[in-house]
């Protein structure tokens, strides 16, 4: 055999192949990359939407409690109404029944009522005092 200059068919397969090779290896890089910036714009988009959300709920709890807090105090302020009608009632009842005593014959039984009445209004006032105890 004679050396030629010419390539032989051994040669120009090897250049093909190594040329092949790089260009796998620049495409199996280029998909990880691609993967890695996939993955990471996942995760700081899913960090964005925890956020997101999380703003949402504590904007709607402050909304909730608010509600709650105003129907609490508007309770109070009708059982405090309330308290202070009673208060009055049994003062005017606590001033007949002195009354009615002072002037009490043996014939008539209208102090007994009129206390019966006071020991009703006490009751409903000490209910009151303890609906207002359990609400504050």
């Amino acid at each position: 055999m004679e050396p030629t200059l010419e390539p032989s068919r051994e040669s120009s397969r090897r250049t093909r192949t190594k040329a092949n090779g790089a260009s796998a290896k620049w495409f199996l890089l280029f998909w990880f990359v691609m993967i890695g910036i996939g993955v990471t714009a996942t995760y700081y988009y899913s960090q964005h939407i925890k956020m997101t959300m999380l703003t949402q709920l504590e904007t709607q709890t402050n909304a909730q409690i608010q509600a709650v807090q105003k129907n609490y105090q508007e309770q109070l302020h009708k059982l405090e109404t309330k308290l202070v009608e009673m208060q009055s009632k049994i003062d005017s009842f606590n001033e007949l029944l002195t009354f009615t005593k002072d002037n009490a014959s043996n014939k008539t039984d209208n102090s007994n009522k009129l206390y019966t009445q006071l020991n009703e209004v006490k009751k409903q006032l000490d209910t009151l005092k303890k609906k207002m105890d359990l609400l504050k």
